[in-house]
């Protein structure tokens, strides 16, 4: 339970929160309460914790809903549904949550008394779904009792300070040509920009001023080979003649002097017409998210027989692999033509976010890091003033600026986890428990649209009469959340780490079992695969070397087989941990990022399989090894006094299934009997217990 700052707003007696299960509605007995957080149905028998998953939030327990976390309200007036919003005249006899973490919570109100009933169903509603005030958020109420211990920072760059862009600058020898610039300090240039940005050293202080930051490129980041990523706010398109003229010129200005050198060549996309468009995305999401909102196990296997052609058609998936495929074409820029990459989008704070991040995690091994990748959001997203208050839509404002940009960053980020896992040091748990921390609203990091709304709400009164500057918490202090032994589960115990070059050994160590190891492989060494290959890579550096390129490379101009090349001599070649990762993105490469949709789904389950269950016994098998070692030193010190203890293990290793850590084993539906061979031979029991212990991968569909 939280401190002083959580108010109880209404609650109501004697609820049922049920499980639906073939039509017998079995559930428990408790009370339903609304705060000023959160939405929480309380056991009247809780007492018994054997139940406790081990993966517990310190925040948010497994029947609480913080109020930015509900997506949808229904109530069920016989048998019906109907969707609640606003003034209710008619009070439902069954409550039905959908949560964006895409819990599904049903409550029976029959027992519960009139009164009770009408404070709790339009408290509910109105605290979770009508338009609020920043200032009423919970961040702000927390912020004035917020525990004062915190560290915080774990490693993680924030940049907020000009020492912060300096380092970043140095880290990725990009200080030749940039420079991290004061002049918007005090906000003068535009709210919308950071304190501190870095841009091409040429670029004058009066240009920056000229148009509030507008056509001006900024700096993402530097590629090894000096070639850089940078990103631009365009101009908006409807304006009169003199001005967009005006405007061209100040454009032409300045490409000139950043495409000379010792620039590089530079290449414009522009992302509003090259990407799907945010509505788009909205659109998409709100088809998935349906898929996995089910009210009961009827739903779940009606839908699962055309579950391939429903998943098809919100057009999800698709856009995950169009925002891979441009991030791959940047980065084949980048690396292989040396060539600088400037991202234009309306405020470059949307798909720009999405792209860059994207194009440094693929090109940079820093950012498979976990300080690494938390850095990274920091820079491109919260300092970088992506509007997450009106993409989340956390005032519920306006539902027309509302689109998952952040979620679809974590989908295709995800994909690369997934496939390369060795590579990242974090899991796909730490981008699930991530995706869900974007609705805790103790957090400031995805609370404000921009650095400059966060500091002109951080100073002033706080609610209890103490005056001075709010202390807002980071997200990447996940002690918060979490205890130290479910952070376990956010590290990757398989990363392969970077070895560190043993002078004596590196002749002889270089070239042996390089794929077993995960040792990075060295750039020079050539493709594994002769012949067409080899000719084709080498055709192709004749064909880049003779190219005669124009001044500006214009996306649509290029041919699309020099990707396809690029694209397919990378994946005939082994991987290097360390080095370019690029994607699989053809035909069922892009997956179901299961872990996160699937995991309140007892359907769905794998028993004894899944990744995280295979993550969960690498867990205990690595405590194992630990605790034998220290029962060998013990040994191994008390030998002469002959005085040993075992060491107890310190996991209990159960049978888990693909829902953990989220949810633990739970009941097994029954798959209704569908008169095909093919299910008969599913229903087959011999076939049944050899086919329960494999590890299934669930990713590409559900059944």
């Amino acid at each position: 339970s939280f401190s002083s700052c959580e108010l109880l707003l209404c609650e109501a007696n004697t609820v049922y929160k049920y499980i639906q299960e073939d039509g017998s509605n079995r559930g428990t007995c408790g009370k339903l309460v609304c705060t000023n957080f959160k939405i929480a149905f309380l056991d009247d028998d809780s007492a018994s914790d054997d139940n406790e998953p081990q993966f517990k939030n310190k925040i948010v327990g497994e029947n609480d809903i913080t109020l930015q976390c509900v997506d949808q309200i229904y109530g069920v007036y016989d048998e019906k549904k109907k969707l609640l919003t606003g003034q209710l005249r008619k009070y439902p006899e069954k409550l039905i949550i959908y949560c964006k973490d895409l819990r599904v919570f049903n409550f029976c109100l029959r027992y519960t008394k009139e009164e009770e009933v009408k404070r709790i169903v339009s408290g509910i509603v109105h605290h979770s779904q009508t338009p609020k005030l920043l200032k009423r958020l919970f961040l702000f109420s927390y912020a004035s009792a917020a525990p004062n211990n915190t560290d915080g920072r774990n490693q993680t760059v924030m940049f907020d300070t000009l020492e912060d862009w300096r380092d970043e600058l140095e880290r990725t020898k990009g200080n030749v040509k940039y420079k991290a610039v004061t002049t918007n300090e005090g906000y003068r240039v535009s709210e919308k920009l950071p304190l501190y940005f870095v841009v091409p050293i040429c670029v004058s202080e009066e240009s920056i001023l000229k148009y509030q930051g507008r056509g001006i490129p900024i700096w993402c980041w530097s590629c090894h080979n000096g070639a850089a990523l940078l990103k631009m706010s365009a101009f908006p398109k409807e304006q009169d003649d003199s001005t967009s003229q005006m405007q061209k010129a100040f454009l032409d200005g300045i490409y000139k002097t950043i495409s000379k050198p010792p620039y590089e060549l530079l290449r414009m996309d522009d992302l509003s017409s090259s990407l799907p468009s945010l509505q788009d995305i909205q659109t998409a999401y709100t088809r998935f998210k349906q898929l996995f909102l089910i009210d009961n196990s009827t739903d779940f296997w009606a839908t699962d027989v055309k579950w391939f052609s429903l998943l098809e058609s919100t057009n999800w998936l698709e856009i995950i692999r169009r925002v891979l495929k441009k991030a791959i074409e940047v980065a084949e820029c980048l690396e292989r033509q040396h060539t600088n990459v400037l991202l234009i989008e309306e405020s470059a704070t949307d798909l720009c976010c999405v792209i860059s991040s994207l194009v440094q995690v693929m090109m940079d091994s820093y950012s498979r890091t976990k300080s690494g990748f938390q850095s990274l959001i920091q820079k491109e997203w919260v300092i970088g003033g992506h509007g997450f208050l009106d993409r989340c839509n956390h005032l519920h404002k306006s539902d027309k600026e509302e689109a998952p940009v952040f979620l679809l960053l974590l989908n295709c980020v995800w994909q690369l986890v997934q496939q390369y896992p060795p590579a990242f040091e974090f899991t796909e748990t730490y981008l699930t428990v991530l995706s869900d921390s974007l609705y805790v609203p103790i957090f400031s990091t995805f609370f404000f649209n921009s650095q400059h709304q966060k500091d002109t709400n951080t100073s002033g009164e706080s609610l209890n009469t103490q005056s001075g500057p709010f202390r807002f918490l980071t997200v990447w202090d996940w002690s918060v959340q979490f205890d130290p032994k479910a952070q376990a589960f956010l590290n990757n115990p398989l990363y392969a780490e970077k070895p560190k070059p043993d002078k004596s050994q590196r002749k002889t160590a270089r070239f042996k079992h390089q794929r077993q190891l995960s040792l990075p492989l060295t750039p020079t060494k050539s493709s594994t695969k002769r012949g067409f290959f080899r000719e084709e890579t080498d055709h192709l550096i004749k064909n880049i070397l003779g190219k005669r390129i124009g001044k500006f490379i214009n996306s649509s101009d290029e041919p699309s087989n020099s990707f396809r090349e690029f694209y397919d001599s990378w994946h005939s070649k082994p991987v290097d941990y360390h080095g370019l990762l690029l994607p699989h993105i053809d035909g069922p490469e892009i997956k179901v990022w299961a872990q996160r949709y699937l995991r309140w789904i007892p359907e769905a389950q794998l028993h004894g399989g899944g990744t995280i269950a295979t993550a969960a016994k690498i867990l205990d098998l690595m405590e194992e090894v630990q605790s034998l070692q220290v029962k060998m030193d013990e040994e191994h010190s008390q030998a002469i006094s002959g005085d040993v203890h075992s060491v107890p293990l310190l996991r209990n290793s159960a049978r888990l299934s693909s829902l953990f850590p989220f949810a633990l084993l739970q009941r097994q539906s029954i798959k209704p009997a569908l008169p095909t061979s093919t299910w008969k031979d599913l229903e087959d029991e011999d076939d049944l217990v050899k086919r329960d212990d494999e590890f299934v991968d669930l990713s590409g569909g559900m059944s």
